[in-house]
């Protein structure tokens, strides 16, 4: 009942204005035009409906220029709104700083690389590009996986491919017989003339790329990857037991060399060890427990060496258009993989996939010192070698699980296969076509496209 009454007084006082402004101007003479223009308003315009429905419409116009969307975004997000977007216009638009990006891309001479963070919060895969190392001849390819942040991805790739750069320019001009004088950052010292090689420390390479900044000072930890901790056997917690400081121990270059030939198998497990050792370490002096699997190539003249840790894969396309596995993923369930889980104290358990621990879906890993102090997990690399001579492929896929997650390694051989004319090898049209499929992770494609040569040339 107030509520009606004071709607009644309104309108009362209402029209009681009206009627007063109306006996006003009826007293005007309408004799000129601005006379009869004000009757007009009058009739019209100043009707109670109109008011209302005027200051209605100019409230709603005040309140979108408050919130800024009655502006040229506005207008752009609308017109996009009527029209079909594909994958890349729709990150594109989501896109508005660097920390929003939303999708990473690199062009080599014969090689490509396409990465989008999809689903995801936040973009954890990493990858590198490094075609004819300090023009030695030899590349190195490379895509990191992390999980639990990208403290250990990051880590790896700025400190495992450094290494395995600085090593390769070592033992080249080892072979050549010339001496390697490698500056320390301690010594800022001129070196000395002679014949050696002046290996100079660089922090990019000159066809590198990550998907993201170092942020190895950082903590970046996941919540869910805690909460499983904290729900797992009391055997795994994030407690740093006291350890002896790491020292990773000089190898000589002589032992990486055999008959002339680089023995990369070694160098490349000796290397990831390292890394992986240094890594848990800094890893526990932040309490980080972020992980990362390694998927690093070798390309020197006709032999690929591949190393794999995790389950990132690489595929390679023959000849004759078959898909040949160049690695294989370490999972739990594996049953070599289950037997020195066990063997070590631990077990595998199912949550939503096979888990170490119940944690973690990948066997073998970079990082997870949880795991990785009780040896559940492990980070040896797989080392496979191919001569090329004897597949003469056409190309080869490597990429992160985000990808085979929707993919067999056929589909993505033929897929790629028929996009090899595309200006980055087809890796960006199989990245968004894994989008498209529904992949919920991190997506990574890096694709090395080999030329029509005579494969049966002999190596230098």
């Amino acid at each position: 009942m107030e509520d009606e009454l004071e709607d009644r007084v309104l309108h009362q006082t209402y029209l009681s204005c009206m009627k007063i402004l109306s006996r006003f101007t009826s007293s005007v003479a309408f004799d000129t035009p601005l006379s009869y223009l004000w009757k007009m308003v009058r009739l019209y315009l100043l009707r109670s409906e109109v008011v209302v429905f005027t200051l209605a419409i100019i409230i709603f116009f005040m309140y979108l220029q408050t919130l800024g969307l009655w502006s040229r975004t506005l207008l752009s997000r609308l017109s996009q709104a009527m029209s079909p977007l594909n994958a890349v216009q729709r990150m594109k638009l989501m896109e508005g700083s660097e920390a929003d990006k939303q999708s990473w891309e690199l062009k080599g001479t014969l090689s490509a690389a396409y990465a989008i963070k999809g689903r995801r919060m936040h973009m954890e895969d990493k990858f590198i590009i490094n075609e004819n190392i300090n023009s030695t001849g030899i590349s190195l390819f490379a895509i990191f996986d992390g999980h639990g942040g990208d403290f250990a991805a990051n880590y790896a790739k700025e400190h495992l491919i450094q290494n395995l750069y600085n090593k390769v320019v070592e033992i080249c001009a080892f072979k050549d017989g010339k001496i390697v004088v490698t500056p320390q950052k301690d010594s800022p010292e001129e070196p000395k003339e002679g014949n050696h090689i002046d290996l100079e420390r660089k922090t990019s390479f000159k066809k590198s790329a990550s998907t993201a900044d170092d942020t190895s000072k950082k903590e970046i930890t996941d919540p869910i990857l805690l909460a499983q901790l904290s729900k797992a056997r009391p055997i795994i917690t994030r407690e740093v037991k006291p350890s002896k400081a790491v020292k990773n121990i000089a190898v000589p270059l002589s032992s990486y060399v055999d008959k002339g030939k680089i023995n990369y198998g070694k160098l490349l497990t000796d290397e990831v060890l390292a890394a992986d050792r240094l890594l848990v370490e800094a890893a526990k002096r932040s309490m980080n427990v972020a992980g990362t699997t390694a998927l690093i190539a070798i390309l020197e003249n006709n032999h690929l060496i591949v190393a794999n840790v995790g389950d990132s894969r690489g595929v390679m396309c023959d000849s004759r258009g078959n898909a040949i596995p160049v690695s294989f993923d370490h999972k739990p369930q594996q049953v070599r993989e289950q037997k020195r889980i066990e063997a070590a104290g631990g077990y595998i358990a199912f949550n939503g996939v096979w888990r170490v621990a119940g944690i973690l879906a990948t066997s073998r890993a970079m990082g997870d010192y949880p795991l990785k102090d009780k040896n559940f997990v492990i980070a040896d690399p797989d080392i496979l070698t191919f001569n090329l001579n004897d597949h003469k492929p056409m190309f080869v896929v490597l990429a992160s699980d985000g990808l085979w997650d929707t993919f067999t390694n056929e589909e993505a051989v033929k897929f790629i296969k028929e996009r090899l004319d595309e200006p980055d090898y087809g890796a960006k049209s199989l990245t968004l076509q894994a989008y498209y499929r529904g992949s919920v992770d991190n997506i990574t494609v890096l694709v090395l496209k080999f030329p029509n040569s005579n494969w049966s040339t002999a190596t230098q």
